[in-house]
């Protein structure tokens, strides 16, 4: 009789109750909380050691590498402890937390990096996919077991010194980016930089990160690689302070397993939260997946992707899920990107119970990423001796080819809330291998326009509403068995229908605006350019110059995965006889040119002809920064 009136009472709470089930934890949730929410979780022994008693000085001018290391060293020979700070700013190197020790950098406390990679002692680690010999981080947990670091202070990452050794400063002005896309290399420069990274934990167990803020990361944020039973509750991460440096992802996942990241607030320039598991033929080689890991209930501002699975997929994913977040303003939400060369299966994996507003991109699945980056091949002209023994791993084939061919599946999205967006969905995948079996549930998107998937197949969507200005499907290619949302027409006050020109009718109302000289067009687009516009990306480009006068014109394109964007340069000068292009990506251009009369010679070009009837020197050449003199 007890048995069936507890069966009762539970039913009768559910009656009362209808969300109760809704709000159920997942086995997977109960299983982390009863790792991470047991009082035995990352215990430390009772014992304090002041960093100031070892010689640490906060001035932020004095190094206290030595004094922090000995002081942890002291906990740990002693069987473990809590370090402490007095208040104050020290400037440090590498610093190794040891089995049961906790480094509590308590409120006050800021640890700041040292902009010199000589205090960061090469480690053996994982970068970007590729395991490899690299600086230590700012804080590192390497092989350890029972570690806690907490606290409301500060480490600081120093990173300005490192975002302006990638590119330059200005931002693209040039450092080793510069460099190395000039020498057709663009995929080496992440690993050959070398920026160091605030919190590395590796190859470690029951570790505990919480409460502390990290700061202008030099590269990515907090990483955990190869670890086991790790809790991060309650980060704040701040990166875009003093400039924006470049993949300063907020908190990675990296082939771990047993993870809970809870209660976080990032603001970033990469990718916000990130499951990562390897790349191409060294990712494959490892065979190590991201699995048993739950996001939820954090909170995600500037930044690429409010989480984000890849691109680096070659161990495989699975057993992941995502819940509770918000992203205010964030690039795109749910990100899922990987290329033909990766590899891995991503399956069963649930997102629920998220909002974004203000993300121009909600669900963008892209695995042919960043071609320039993803797929590594060693030019030609590079002498044998410059060529790296990083640049052999990264740039090594996977065989057979079908093995890089990753696989996204079995994938659930319910309970999904999408104000003020630009693309509502985005999905391309490939013929050999679709995107497949993705269920949507009670998902509500607004948006500008629907978007469009590529090699899908076997889409669920179950009370799945889709609200733009146009009220259009989803566009399909190759696609199979997909089902559209609900379509509902609104009116937006940011959406304008408008009559498409065509490129004589555009340069006639430019004309008519504006007395010009420098017309570019995007013929991808059939977009005729005035001063300050952007554009989509396009291999081939044509430019008009109308009249033989000075002037300049600048437009702005996507760069790399298409979500910075770099400025293209036009400048006519000698009274329109010389022609200066500077950006950062190639074309082929086509430059026409009015001219009453076929000149004399043009140097610069690859090849150009004059043609009688239109009065025009066409002039053909590719390339991204370069001169044409006419004569």
């Amino acid at each position: 009789m007890k048995k069936i009136a507890a069966i009762l009472i539970i039913i009768a709470a559910f009656a009362c109750n209808p969300k109760a089930e809704k709000n159920t934890k997942s086995a997977l949730v109960n299983r982390l909380e009863s790792f991470f929410y047991n009082d035995n979780f990352s215990v430390i022994p009772d014992k304090t050691f002041n960093v100031a008693d070892f010689g640490a000085v906060a001035d932020g001018r004095t190094l206290a590498t030595e004094a922090i290391q000995q002081t942890i060293d002291a906990a740990a020979e002693s069987g473990g402890g809590k370090v402490i700070f007095p208040a104050g700013t020290y400037l440090s190197g590498a610093l190794f937390v040891k089995s049961n020790v906790e480094l509590h950098i308590g409120e006050g406390v800021v640890i700041q990096a040292i902009q010199n990679n000589d205090y960061y002692p090469r480690k053996w680690t994982r970068i970007a996919g590729i395991e490899m010999e690299w600086p230590a981080a700012l804080i590192n947990v390497y092989d350890e077991k029972n570690v806690r670091i907490t606290g409301k202070g500060v480490i600081d990452g120093n990173g300005k010194y490192w975002w302006n050794k990638f590119w330059g400063d200005p931002k693209y002005s040039g450092g080793m980016w510069g460099e190395y896309k000039d020498k057709g290399i663009r995929w080496a420069v992440d690993y050959d930089c070398e920026r160091v990274r605030p919190v590395v934990i590796w190859k470690s167990e029951d570790v505990l990160l919480k409460d502390f803020t990290v700061k202008r990361a030099g590269f990515w944020t907090v990483s955990l690689t190869y670890s086991t039973r790790v809790h991060v509750d309650g980060l704040v991460v701040r990166n875009n302070i003093g400039g924006h440096g470049p993949s300063s992802d907020g908190i990675d996942t990296d082939s771990s397993k047993d993870v809970l990241v809870e209660n976080c607030d990032i603001d970033c320039n990469d990718d916000n939260l990130c499951i990562k598991a390897g790349k191409d033929a060294d990712g494959l080689r490892v065979n190590r997946p991201a699995e048993n890991i739950v996001y939820r209930n954090c909170i995600t501002r500037a930044g690429h992707g409010l989480i984000t699975l890849g691109s680096e997929t070659s161990g495989g994913m699975r057993n992941i899920e995502v819940y509770g977040l918000k992203a205010i303003g964030t690039n795109i939400g749910i990100r899922f990107k990987s290329a033909k060369v990766r590899g891995g299966i991503i399956e069963n994996i649930h997102f629920h119970d998220i909002e974004m507003e203000n993300v121009a991109n909600p669900f963008h699945f892209e695995l042919n990423w960043y071609p320039e980056y993803s797929y590594c091949t060693i030019p030609d002209d590079i002498p044998e001796e410059e060529i790296k023994d990083r640049w052999r791993v990264l740039s090594q084939r996977v065989v057979p080819e079908e093995k890089g061919i990753p696989e996204f599946r079995n994938i659930k999205l319910s309970d999904i809330k999408v104000e003020k967006a630009k693309r509502a969905f985005y999905a391309n995948a490939y013929p050999e291998r679709h995107i497949h079996h993705i269920s949507w549930e009670n998902v509500s998107v607004e948006a500008e326009e629907s978007g469009q998937l590529t090699y899908a197949s076997n889409w669920t969507m179950k009370d799945v509403v889709l609200k733009t200005a146009g009220g259009e499907p989803i566009a399909l290619t190759e696609c199979n068995n997909i089902e559209q949302p609900e379509l509902i027409k609104i009116k937006s006050q940011t959406v304008q229908e408008e009559t498409k020109l065509t490129v004589e009718e555009q340069f006639q109302a430019i004309n008519r605006n504006a007395d010009a000289v420098i017309i570019p067009v995007n013929p991808t687009e059939e977009k005729a350019l005035v001063n300050g516009d952007s554009t989509l990306y396009s291999g081939q480009f044509k430019l008009y110059i109308l009249k033989q006068e000075d002037a300049s014109l600048h437009f702005y394109e996507p760069l790399g995965d298409g979500f910075y964007y770099s400025e293209v340069e036009i400048v006519t000068s000698q009274n329109g006889n010389m022609i200066q292009v500077k950006g950062q990506k190639d074309h082929d251009y086509t430059i026409l040119v009015n001219r009453a009369s076929k000149p004399n010679s043009i140097y610069g070009a690859d090849n150009w002809s004059y043609q009688e009837n239109t009065r025009q020197a066409i002039i053909e050449k590719k390339g991204k920064n370069f001169s044409i003199q006419i004569d």
